[in-house]
C-alpha cells in the first residue's frame, strides 16, 4: 500500500507520516497482557503496508519492547526507520529519579557516557548496528544540554546514528538545544484534544526546519471511537481513573463519532483513519504514532497513511470538535 512520505527534518530520511509506536508491546503501564506474538505480527503488518516508522524506547518494558522490534526486523532492517530514545535509565543513580518500573528505579539521564552506553545495549536488543533517529526521551535538568548534544554529534559522525531528537521539552530546553547544535526532530504529545504545543513547539520547529512527531495522536485510544462507556482498565493501566477517560467524555468523543461520519462514511474509512489524517494536516506535523497491539490494529492505523483530506471535510471535522469544547 503506497504511504504518505515526508522527510525528518533536515536529515534526508524518507520515511512513512504514519509511524507503529511499541509502548504498549512492553506491557508497562498498559495493563500487562502484551503478547510477544501478536506484537510481531502488528510490526509485520505494518511493514507490509507500507508503513517504515517504528518507535520504540529501552524504558518501554525494560528492554522488552526493543527486543520484540529487533526480532521484528530481521531481516527487513533496511525497510525500516527505526527510532528509538535515551536518557531514562535504571542502571544509576545520576540525573533525577522519575517513576519506579518492575521494582526499579528508573532516572531521568543524560550525561555523555551513560547516552553512549545506553545506545550499545539498545542496538544490541535490536539486532542493529545503527539507529536512524535516537530521542532524547524525558529532559534531564542535572546536566547540561551542550554535554548531551555533544555526545550525540559523536555518536552521529560514528555512523551509531543518522538523525537526533528530543522528547518532552520544554519551548526554553528547545531553543537551548538548537543554539548548541543541529536537531531534527522533536516527538511530542500531539493530538484533537491535546494541542498544548501550537502556540509553544510547533512555531520554533517550523522557523527551524525541524519535524515534530505526534506521540498519543489518539489519544490512548479514545479517540478511535470504540471505547464504551462500560469499559474498565484495570489497575496496571495507566487509563484507570486517568481524566481523559470518564464516561462522559467518553460520551463526547462517541458523539463526536457520529457527527464526522459524513467524513468517514464519504472516504470508506474509520474515526481513527479521520483523526490521524486531520492530524497530519495540521501546521507543522511531519509524522503521527500509533499504537498497535496486533495486525489488525497495524492494518487499520495503516489506511491512514494514504488519507488526505481536503479543506472542507478538515473544516468539518474542526467544527464538529468545536461544538463539543467539553472535551478539555
Amino acid at each position: 500500500m503506497a504511504q504518505l512520505l515526508r522527510s525528518i527534518g533536515k536529515s534526508g530520511i524518507m520515511t512513512s507520516a504514519v509511524g507503529i509506536g511499541t509502548w504498549a508491546m512492553g506491557g508497562w503501564l498498559w495493563g500487562g497482557g502484551a503478547n510477544d506474538e501478536d506484537s510481531l505480527a502488528a510490526i509485520h503488518e505494518s511493514l507490509d503496508m507500507g508503513i517504515t516508522l517504528i518507535d520504540t524506547a529501552p524504558v518501554y518494558g525494560l528492554g522488552r519492547a526493543e527486543e520484540i522490534v529487533g526480532r521484528a526486523i530481521k531481516g527487513r532492517r533496511n525497510e525500516v526507520t527505526l527510532v528509538t530514545k535515551c536518557g531514562l535509565v535504571w542502571d544509576t543513580e545520576m540525573g533525577r529519579p522519575v517513576i519506579n518500573q518492575a521494582d526499579k528505579v528508573i532516572h531521568s539521564y543524560l550525561g555523555g557516557a551513560s547516552i553512549r552506553r545506553e545506545l550499545e545495549a539498545s542496538l544490541r536488543r535490536l539486532g542493529t548496528n545503527w539507529v536512524d533517529v535516537y530521542i532524547t526521551h524525558k529532559q534531564d535538568p542535572t546536566t547540561p544540554i551542550s554535554e548531551t548534544l555533544d555526545e550525540l554529534s559523536k555518536l552521529k559522525a560514528e555512523g551509531k546514528i543518522r538523525a537526533i531528537g528530543i522528547s518532552n521539552v520544554s519551548d526554553e530546553e528547545l531553543l537551548q538545544y538548537i543554539s548548541s547544535g543541529d536537531i531534527d526532530c522533536v516527538q511530542e504529545c500531539y493530538n484533537m484534544i491535546d494541542r498544548n504545543i501550537e502556540k509553544t513547539i510547533i512555531p520554533i520547529c517550523i522557523d527551524n526546519e525541524i519535524s515534530v512527531i505526534s506521540y498519543s495522536s489518539l489519544a490512548f485510544g479514545l479517540l478511535t471511537g470504540e471505547i464504551g462507556r462500560d469499559r474498565v482498565f484495570g489497575e496496571g493501566d495507566f487509563r484507570y481513573n486517568h481524566p481523559l477517560f470518564t464516561p462522559e467524555i467518553i460520551e463526547l468523543v462517541s458523539s463526536f463519532k457520529e457527527a464526522i461520519r459524513p467524513v468517514t462514511d464519504r472516504y470508506n474509512v474509520s474515526m481513527a483513519n479521520c483523526v490521524t489524517a486531520w492530524t497530519l494536516a495540521q501546521q507543522g506535523i511531519g509524522f503521527a504514532l500509533c499504537g498497535a497491539r496486533n495486525a489488525m490494529q497495524a492494518r487499520e492505523n495503516s489506511h491512514a497513511g494514504n488519507l488526505i483530506l481536503s479543506n472542507k471535510d478538515i473544516a468539518e471535522i474542526n467544527a464538529a470538535f468545536d461544538a463539543r469544547r467539553g472535551i478539555s
